[in-house]
């Protein structure tokens, strides 16, 4: 029998408490959780909407099964995730299940637009004990002292990571407190400041961090992305209602370069010039069409490429005969297959829109009326009807290719 003093000692510490307080329930224990201020909980959430614990088992996996609910809260915003973890820290004084809880967490992130918030991983790793989980010796260092909990964390920077959010010093603290400078989530985190501010403005093609999601805002970005290669390319906006007989209403964002306009019009006459799609690049996480128009690089004579270090037939200008294999350097537009002649994006991905921006290049392009535009469009599924478009173009649809041609 134990005597007054040790009773005291462990009721003081919570041991006495939780050995006769805990009911057996299907062989699994069942926490009584303490009295806590109404002040301190939201009135919009309630312990009933963070539970994590649950006292059954799977028997197919035989786990303790681990299950939230933050999809069922009404207001998903940054608040009410702070508020879901602040309450599980003042029920949880034990902090049990905390990798669990952590892990669901993670997963409902993107749902309440907190993924890329550096407060919101703070707030997590916040979570786990400190101190008792600091390797001793080495041993406990390599063979990864705690390694449900090492890999919990090392999968929150990995998150972190995905999503491009920096860390910042205040985070290694918290993980030094946690795991020791020694422990594996620490390395993780030396990697990630090592590269990941490298690479942050590594793009020659920024992008705002908040990026909207505006389709013309995206097709602006992508159009400047991908005439870069040219800094002297112009992105222009057209609107199909300035075009005469237009079907459509919507916007067209164009970029050409001089020097594609010089090559447009070198052309002969009657050359047949094609409009190409659809095309995706991505800006961020968002896939943006566009459309190119080309014509056929003809056999043009290359120079030859010089070996320098050969002086076995050095070409000295002053004495040897003229040579006849000089050509002129051809422009970043003239491919090996193709000559890249200008390139769009439109609000519907349409024919219409496509015949707008070839009509709506016309006042800059005078050359363009001279030559037969062919427009070799991979059809959607919808549109394997045969279409006639009034005036001096014709829609021809191929129904084994599923590839329409325009001739203008």
């Amino acid at each position: 029998m134990m005597n007054n003093g040790i009773l005291r000692h462990l009721a003081g510490r919570g041991v006495l408490w939780w050995s006769i307080s805990r009911p057996a329930v299907n062989g699994f224990g069942q926490m009584r959780l303490p009295v806590v201020d109404n002040s301190v909980a939201s009135s919009r959430l309630s312990w009933s909407q963070v539970k994590w614990f649950c006292t059954k088992k799977n028997e197919a996996t035989k786990e303790i099964v681990s299950w939230s609910d933050f999809q069922s809260v009404e207001e998903k915003s940054k608040e009410t995730f702070l508020e879901m973890i602040d309450i599980y820290k003042v029920k949880e004084r034990l902090l049990r299940g905390h990798v669990e809880f952590i892990y669901t967490a993670l997963k409902y992130m993107e749902e309440f637009g907190v993924e890329k918030d550096l407060e919101i991983y703070k707030a997590l790793i916040d979570i786990l004990p400190k101190g008792k989980m600091i390797p001793r010796n080495m041993f406990q260092v390599e063979f990864m002292h705690y390694p449900k909990q090492q890999q919990c964390a090392i999968d929150l920077l990995e998150q972190m990571e995905l999503n491009g959010v920096i860390p910042d010093w205040d985070m290694e603290d918290q993980l030094v407190n946690v795991f020791g400078r020694r422990g594996h989530p620490v390395r993780r985190y030396w990697r990630m400041m090592y590269w990941m501010p490298k690479f942050k403005n590594a793009s020659p093609w920024a992008v705002p961090d908040s990026l909207t999601t505006d389709p013309y805002q995206l097709a602006v970005h992508a159009i400047e992305r991908i005439s870069s290669v040219d800094i002297a390319t112009k992105v222009d906006i057209y609107k199909t209602v300035d075009v005469e007989n237009s079907l459509e209403d919507t916007w067209i964002v164009s970029g050409q370069s001089p020097d594609q306009k010089e090559l447009l019009a070198k052309l002969p006459k009657g050359t047949p010039v094609y409009v190409e799609g659809r095309y995706r690049v991505f800006v961020q996480r968002n896939a943006v069409t566009y459309f190119v128009l080309r014509a056929d690089n003809k056999a043009q004579k290359k120079p030859e490429v010089e070996n320098y270090d050969d002086l076995s037939n050095m070409y000295i200008p002053l004495f040897s005969k003229p040579r006849g294999d000089i050509a002129l350097k051809p422009t970043v537009h003239e491919q090996d297959d193709s000559i890249i002649l200008a390139v769009c994006c439109t609000g519907t991905s349409s024919r219409d829109s496509l015949l707008s921006w070839i009509r709506s290049m016309e006042k800059d392009n005078p050359r363009l009326k001279d030559l037969t535009v062919v427009f070799t469009l991979k059809a959607p599924p919808d549109e394997t009807g045969l279409t006639e478009v009034t005036g001096r173009n014709e829609i021809v649809q191929d129904s084994n290719s599923k590839r329409s041609e325009k001739s203008v």
